[in-house]
């Protein structure tokens, strides 16, 4: 795994991000902000969940205004998402919230972009900036077309428009919406910024597709050092955007702690129900934030040599299981008793 990419910090809302910090996890509501009852309890479930920053869209003045009454009852950095009104982006500034993400192309002229550069400044927030393969910049699209090239430039004329009016605290990001544009496009950006990125893949589908296209495309960033906040995005309760970017920042190995459960996907050897236990251990150790490896392999054959880098691990035989640390056989139970007596050694190693 690549060292991971040294950006500039940028503080949103007490989240840091950006210069070696944990790579922070965002998601969106669904809800129309200024439906504030609703709005903060999704916000809340996925704070829950693990989420570390929050995007609301605001669509109006009435979503602008609510951005005071979500942002008094949650306590995570919340993010205001404003297109086409330098009016709804100062309102949601002036009410509090801790980032921006506009699109300077989009938010008027100059002076319109002055106005929430000055604002943006005035309040000490962040803002995000970025394309994604429906919002490139036309001069780009016809010189370089649909790819990494015109996606980069015009996300970097964005930052360019802000930097004009002294703006420094930004995040940037370049969607789209396959895997290998969206690996190139951030590969090429990370080489000509040292701006934070916010990495993604945009209109990923639904969940299954969604989950696969987002481990394949941000596993290959997140290898390379690159990206500093990230969101799943799914086609579904965004709750489970959480769960899905956790998973692939375990399984990268990207700071979380975590209990890391393998297991074998059995074979004619498999004489026991492993499937059912590995099931029920990964649900069990799930929330758990310590980093632990834990093995339940389907035979006794190839079991404890094959996780002998596991804390502790299990795999059984017709009529008995072994229990094992380290590759090392510590007891051998009777298959009738063999999940009670697992779940006690977990237990001591998560509770200690």
């Amino acid at each position: 795994m690549a060292e991971k990419r040294l950006t500039r910090k940028v503080n949103i809302g007490g989240v840091v991000i950006g210069g070696g910090e944990k790579v922070a996890v965002q998601s969106m509501c669904t809800v129309k902000t200024s439906d504030v009852e609703k709005c903060v309890a999704q916000i809340n479930s996925l704070k829950k969940a693990g989420c570390d920053i929050i995007r609301v869209s605001v669509l109006d003045e009435e979503d602008a205004r609510a951005v005071r009454a979500v942002k008094d009852r949650i306590s995570v950095p919340l993010v205001a998402d404003i297109h086409f009104s330098a009016n709804l982006a100062v309102m949601s500034i002036e009410n509090g919230c801790d980032k921006v993400r506009i699109n300077p192309g989009n938010i008027g002229g100059e002076d319109k972009i002055k106005r929430v550069a000055d604002c943006i400044k005035a309040h000490k927030i962040a803002v995000r900036v970025g394309s994604n393969t429906g919002s490139i910049e036309s001069e780009f699209l016809a010189k370089y077309g649909r790819s990494a090239k015109s996606l980069v430039e015009s996300a970097l004329k964005s930052v360019s428009a802000l930097e004009k009016f002294g703006v420094n605290d930004i995040v940037i990001s370049v969607k789209a919406s396959d895997v290998p544009l969206t690996v190139e496009a951030y590969r090429l950006l990370a080489s000509r910024t040292d701006y934070p990125l916010h990495i993604g893949v945009t209109e990923a589908g639904t969940e299954e597709m969604a989950v696969v296209k987002s481990a394949a495309a941000l596993g290959a960033l997140l290898v390379d050092g690159i990206g500093d906040t990230m969101r799943i995005s799914i086609t579904d309760d965004p709750v489970k955007e959480i769960y899905a970017a956790e998973r692939i920042l375990r399984a990268v190995g990207v700071d979380r702690e975590f209990v890391d459960v393998i297991s074998c996907p059995t074979c004619g050897r498999c004489m026991w129900n492993s499937m059912e236990l590995a099931k029920k251990v990964a649900k069990r150790t799930e929330n758990i934030k310590k980093r632990l490896k834990i093995a339940v392999m389907g035979c006794v054959v190839n079991g404890p040599g094959e996780a002998k880098d596991c804390d502790i691990g299990i795999a059984g035989a017709k009529d008995y299981c072994v229990i094992f640390k380290g590759g090392e056989i510590i007891k051998k139970v009777e298959a009738a008793r063999a999940e009670e007596e697992f779940f006690k050694e977990i237990d001591l190693l998560t509770n200690d």
